[in-house]
């Protein structure tokens, strides 16, 4: 049998191959009936996955663990589903290529901290370079592998990295359009205002989240962050307006109450953060929808964008010189 890879797949298709366990869980259907509902991945993208007939003596697969499939490939409402036929755990013998299962982001990781760690450097306001300093420190090694959210964006290993550093370059081109900016502010809430997402989320190294934290659940990402940056201040003895202005960066920078901001932007680099943080976000839920669609063809419904995505067939007609 061929092997495809995800992002190959399409309705009537059959595969066989390896994958990588994203999330499995145990449910019933309306008869009382058990199954295990999977979502598995390569390094190109995700695919639901039903096991129907479970055995109540099986285990149910792990996250983070590689898997073998056989089956066919179903669309349910819309989206793409593969029914299992046949499957189990990967084996040590087995020649399983853990680069080609897991999500990654397409630049190393050392090489996306070192640009982190060059941005902060350009920090010239001492008070705000201490805190972003400090926050990087809290974060801790798991910044080098965090992906930045369970689904709708930057989901992969080294994820948050990738949407942080993407960030910070849309910052730069900003503050050449508008000069106004304060350049150090602005700099330093793009570093921090996602970093209590390692607080939010439950991830392996692999990047692959299973679920929410409960201080996730309870929290979420932005009031943890407050209470992060507060820890810090108060432990390098820093107050007033630059740690205010952090704040209210950290809980506008969604923008508005319906997406978890209970405060608008209200100052110029609270609300270039958050339009910059959206932009990125989408450009990378576009990207990834595109890279899943044939040319020419339109996606599944995107639910984060509320659409499906058409690939434009579009050639580079450009001569060289």
């Amino acid at each position: 049998m061929e092997s495809y890879l995800v992002c190959q797949l399409q309705k009537d298709m059959r595969f066989e191959g390896f994958l990588m366990v994203r999330s499995a869980e145990k449910r019933r259907d309306i008869k009382g009936n058990e199954y295990v509902d999977m979502n598995l991945n390569d390094r190109t993208g995700e695919i639901n996955c039903k096991i129907w007939n479970w055995d109540a003596g099986w285990e149910v697969p792990v996250s983070g663990q590689p898997i073998k499939i056989r089956g066919t490939v179903q669309e349910y409402n819309g989206r793409l589903q593969l029914r299992v036929e046949r499957w189990r755990m990967a084996a040590a013998e087995d020649p399983v290529d853990l680069s080609q299962l897991i999500q990654a982001a397409p630049r190393p990781a050392e090489d996306m901290m070192q640009e982190i760690r060059n941005a902060v450097g350009e920090i010239g306001n001492d008070s705000l370079r201490k805190l972003t300093e400090g926050m990087l420190e809290a974060a801790g090694e798991r910044l080098s592998w965090f992906p930045a959210a369970q689904r709708m964006h930057h989901a992969e290993r080294s994820g948050l990295l990738h949407h942080t550093t993407d960030m910070l370059r849309l910052a730069r081109a900003a503050m050449e359009v508008y000069p106004f900016l304060n350049r150090d502010l602005l700099t330093a809430g793009v570093i921090i205002h996602d970093l209590a997402k390692i607080d939010e989320l439950k991830s392996d190294a692999s990047g692959a989240v299973s679920d929410y934290t409960r201080d996730g659940q309870l929290l979420g990402h932005i009031i943890r962050g407050i209470t992060n940056l507060n820890r810090v201040a108060d432990r390098l003895g820093i107050e007033g307006e630059e740690v205010v202005l952090l704040e209210h960066m950290l809980l506008s920078h969604h923008g508005e109450a319906e997406y978890g901001s209970p405060r608008p932007p209200m100052f110029p680099e609270a609300e270039a953060l958050h339009w910059i943080d959206m932009m990125d976000a989408r450009m990378n839920t576009f990207k990834t929808a595109e890279d899943k669609t044939p040319a020419g063809a339109f996606s599944e419904k995107i639910f984060s964008l509320d659409r499906r995505v058409y690939h434009p067939q579009l050639t580079d007609d450009r001569s060289e010189n």
